[in-house]
Formats: C-alpha cells, sequence, structure tokens
C-alpha cells in the first residue's frame, strides 16, 4: 500500500462476521481511507453483530449503534454535536445495509440529504436482510430466491437504483464501489473524505450465506458482477457529473448468475429476460455519462 496511511488498520482480526463476508472485507477498505479521526454510526444490521459485542469491537474507531430507520437522523445529530465542539476534523459516517438504506432508513437518509448535512452514508450492499434471515429488500435482485421469494415466487420486481435515488436530491457526491476493486474503492472513499455537504458511497459486498455460494468465491462474484454491467462503477458529482470509472467485459449475466444458489431456479428465458434488463440499464447509463448508447 502507499505510504499515506493506508498500510494503517483500522479493523482488527476477530470479527465474528461469516466465512467470505464481504461486508467486512469493505469495512477495511473503508477504513484505510478514512482514519482514526471517524466515527461510525451503525443501524440495525449485519454490522451491528460484526463488530463483536460489547465491551468489545472489531473495529478501532467510535461507534455509535442506532436504530434500524434513524441511519440518517443519528449522523446529523452526531455531526451537530461535534461542530458544536468545534471538531471540524472528525469525519462522520453512517455504515448501513441495504435494508436500512434502501428500505427502512430511507425516510431518515432523505430528509438528511435534502438539508446536505455534512456526512458520508455508505449502503454495503448484499441484497437482502441477512442478518434476520435472508428476507428480500427492494435491493434483491429481480430472479433471487429469498426466505420471503421461495420457490415458485422468485422475485419478479428490479432492485430499486438507489444511486439515483441519492443523484436526484442533486448531493455534492454519489458512487458505486466493489469490494473486488478495493483501489476505486479506497479512492472514492478518499474523495468523500475530501468533500463537504452528503455524500453517498453504494458499496458492492458479497454474501455467501444467502447468495448460496462458497465463501472463497466472495470476491470473484463481486468481480463479475461488475464485469457483466451488472453493477457498473461509476460516480455522480453534484447530481449532474457521471463518470464511468470502468469498461467492463460485459460477460453474459449467465455467467455470474449459474455460480450462485439463489438463482438455480431460472430458467433460459428468465436469463434472457434479464439480460436485456441489465443491457437497458448500462445503454442508459453511458448516456448520462455522455458516452451515447
Amino acid at each position: 500500500m502507499q505510504p499515506d496511511g493506508r498500510s494503517r488498520e483500522w479493523m482488527c482480526s476477530g470479527h465474528v462476521g461469516c466465512a467470505g463476508c464481504g461486508a467486512a472485507v469493505a469495512m477495511r477498505f473503508f477504513l484505510k481511507a478514512m482514519g482514526e479521526k471517524t466515527i461510525l454510526v451503525v443501524p440495525a444490521c449485519c454490522w451491528s453483530v460484526i463488530a463483536g459485542p460489547y465491551p468489545q469491537s472489531a473495529l478501532k474507531v467510535p461507534v455509535i449503534h442506532a436504530a434500524f430507520e434513524t441511519g440518517g437522523a443519528t449522523a446529523s445529530g452526531v455531526r451537530a454535536a461535534l461542530d458544536m465542539r468545534g471538531d471540524t476534523e472528525t469525519t462522520v459516517v453512517t455504515w448501513a445495509g441495504d435494508g436500512g438504506t434502501f428500505d427502512i432508513g430511507f425516510q431518515a437518509l432523505s430528509g438528511a440529504v435534502e438539508r446536505n448535512e455534512n456526512f458520508i452514508y455508505v449502503c454495503y450492499d448484499n441484497e437482502a436482510y441477512m442478518n434476520t434471515g435472508i428476507q428480500r429488500s427492494s435491493s434483491t435482485p429481480y430472479g433471487a430466491w429469498t426466505t420471503t421469494t421461495p420457490g415458485r415466487d422468485w422475485k419478479k420486481m428490479r432492485k430499486k437504483n438507489i444511486v439515483e435515488a441519492l443523484v436526484a436530491h442533486r448531493i455534492p457526491y454519489a458512487a458505486t464501489a466493489s469490494i473486488a476493486y478495493p483501489e476505486d474503492l479506497i479512492r472514492k472513499a478518499e474523495k468523500a473524505r475530501s468533500m463537504k455537504g452528503s455524500r453517498f458511497l453504494h458499496i458492492f459486498a458479497s454474501c455467501p450465506t444467502g447468495w448460496r455460494i462458497p465463501s472463497e468465491m466472495s470476491v470473484k462474484i463481486a468481480r463479475m458482477a461488475v464485469q457483466t454491467n451488472i453493477f457498473p462503477l461509476y460516480e455522480v458529482e453534484d447530481g449532474v457529473r457521471y463518470t464511468i470509472n470502468y469498461r467492463p467485459k460485459e460477460y453474459l449475466v449467465r455467467e455470474y448468475f449459474r455460480l450462485q444458489g439463489r438463482f438455480r431456479h431460472l430458467k433460459e428465458e428468465d436469463l434472457d429476460q434479464i439480460q436485456g434488463m441489465v443491457d437497458e440499464d448500462w445503454r442508459l447509463l453511458l448516456r448520462k455519462a455522455g458516452g451515447g448508447a
């Protein structure tokens, strides 16, 4: 790593995440960019458990555990308290899962960013409510099995585009990142740290337990999500300036879906339909970034 502090570790070994947990990998890389002058607000999610039970913690920065729906509101309050004390160096970060971001916490998040509160909101996305038993969220992709979309009732609605929802608030910075591309993730976290106002990072974090994949496949699956255009890497500044950070090889989505047990029920026609959805979304992103169709 570079001699700029990235070599420091702000996350200890001994966390209680599952083997291959993408959310744990995401936290480690993110904290390399943030450093010790960071306060984490963690609404109810997998990371409420992963850090370990009080008084132990796998993290070397202060953590405030918040209610499921209050990530944006709690971070706003912490930021106001630090400002009252004259502390302008400490960065406030909400670290939430997709359930606490896309669904339960969206009201507080939207209200906070509409006010342009000065904090970073990170959603580590494992595409379901994994901490409570693999229930579907609005981040769960079309076609996925969960315990609340079982058998032939697999999810038949498309995943919410959370970045575009935040971009619509015209916040200073919104970006996607992946655990399979750590330098890109760290760069974006450093960029967000250097800015003021509301910043949003959407990190793709694979979940071997909920996705029915071997733990050693966690990073490979995350990389394939980018390579197939299922999860493109891009950033948006001030709600208008789009930059695509990586031009993928555009593998067929079949190569990604067939490695995961949560998609084992899909038929060829289902995969064809999903490929069309992915292609449509990519063409739209290209147009927004000025790259044509």
